[in-house]
């Protein structure tokens, strides 16, 4: 079932006086809804949706999970050209035997739409489409073959080596499929890249790992960091939860249906919890975000741990705070929760692999811990020193505000998606 709407707000060709650039249209292919920007895949490609449609008229074509995200309204929604919208039915067992049938990533099989593909296919042939951008692998599959202008992949993460860590760590049937779905995807990547004039990557780490995994090092695969929105995230503009003053609170925020997060929750509430408890008794380790599953829902009440779900405003949960935590082992990118607390200039105790790829330095903006032992020393070092504590989460505020800000991030777009700009003068011609 898809929404599908036409907003004739620009004709093919015209220029508005809002958009100083010589373009045709812009085709955005998504893998969900990019609106509200409230989880991390969202965040970024409502920000670059965002950024686009300043730029020209902009066709959307992407998934819902369900009929309420489908009809969601948001000020990027009026601004679209024409959109599509699909909810995404297919069950997951369906996808898997698709997949298995046709020997794809199961990736492609569970975002495999008739509907999307005609909306494609139509919008390239009657609107005058200079670029498609492409936001996340799955959605590749919709490029036209004969597409002639421009194509711009943003792969974010490299998810075929996610997928190769899943099964490394695997056992049983998962780590064959994971293994099956890394082997697989990475052929996909390699060939999407091949046709892409631009493959983008979350950061520096990530798009080196992709050119080392094709072999060869071409001068199209970049780097388009994410930023953070400093009017939201203020932390002069917001109000705490009530907590107890005398219950220190360490936070985790995250999806929680996500495995990366799900693994590392359990780490920490089952091995660090443990340890910071030991000179902190009262400590709560406190977990906030949607769709926590039944092994997350097993950790209430386990070594201080608590068990929020879903809520309204995260910033509300960061501002109270002592210490926010993400302590991931398997972290592909950028963790935005990492960044998103340093904006609320808190002090954060990150795993490795969560800080790769966030220009900070260890022990100045957040702490670096290498194993579970060295995240509890580092969490309750911090509780015991509420200067310290302080000074890292100011610094860390005053690096994000410096370094991460959406206009900076994205301003290299132009260049990627072929836009020219114009004067108004021009314009006006």
């Amino acid at each position: 079932m898809a929404e599908i709407a036409i907003a004739n707000r620009q004709s093919s060709g015209a220029i508005d006086c809002q958009r100083p650039w010589l373009v045709s249209e812009i085709l955005f292919l998504a893998h969900r809804v990019p609106w509200p920007p409230d989880r991390g895949d969202k965040i970024r490609s409502h920000h670059i949706l965002r950024h686009l449609s300043r730029m020209a008229p902009v066709h959307l074509a992407c998934f819902a999970d369900d009929a309420a995200e489908a009809e969601e309204l948001h000020e990027v929604r009026g601004k679209l050209a024409s959109r599509a919208i699909v909810i995404r039915e297919k069950p997951v067992w369906m996808a898997g035997i698709e997949a298995l049938v046709r020997g794809l990533p199961v990736s492609l099989t569970s975002f495999a739409s008739d509907q999307i593909q005609a909306f494609v296919d139509k919008t390239v042939r009657d609107r005058n489409i200079s670029c498609i951008f492409v936001f996340s692998g799955q959605m590749a599959q919709y490029i036209p073959a004969s597409f002639a202008g421009r194509v711009v992949m943003d792969f974010v993460d490299v998810d075929s080596a996610k997928f190769e860590n899943y099964a490394a760590s695997g056992s049983g049937p998962m780590k064959w499929i994971h293994h099956r779905e890394g082997r697989l995807l990475r052929k996909f990547e390699h060939d999407v890249a091949m046709d892409a004039d631009f493959s983008l990557f979350v950061s520096d780490a990530e798009a080196e790992l992709f050119r080392n995994r094709l072999g060869q090092k071409p001068e199209n695969i970049r780097s388009l960091g994410n930023g953070i929105d400093f009017a939201y995230y203020d932390p002069e503009a917001v109000h705490a939860v009530e907590r107890n003053a005398d219950t220190p609170m360490l936070l985790f925020t995250g999806q929680m249906d996500y495995l990366p997060n799900v693994e590392a929750v359990r780490s920490f509430s089952n091995d660090a919890m443990p340890i910071i408890r030991k000179t902190h008794p009262h400590a709560e380790f406190v977990i906030v975000g949607r769709a926590p599953t039944a092994e997350v829902m097993k950790l209430d009440g386990r070594n201080g741990t608590k068990i929020v779900g879903r809520v309204d405003d995260i910033r509300q949960w960061l501002a109270a705070a002592d210490v926010v935590v993400a302590p991931l082992r398997i972290a592909r990118g950028i963790q935005n929760k990492v960044l998103e607390a340093m904006a609320m200039n808190k002090p954060v105790v990150a795993s490795s692999a969560a800080a790769q790829g966030i220009q900070a330095s260890h022990d100045e903006h957040f702490i670096v811990a290498e194993t579970v032992q060295d995240e509890a020393r580092a969490v309750a070092d911090l509780l015991n020193d509420s200067v310290r504590a302080d000074t890292l989460g100011g610094a860390a505020g005053k690096l994000m505000r410096t370094r991460y800000r959406w206009t900076d991030q994205l301003e290299s777009l132009e260049e990627y998606c072929g836009l020219t700009r114009i004067t108004m003068s021009e314009a006006a011609e």
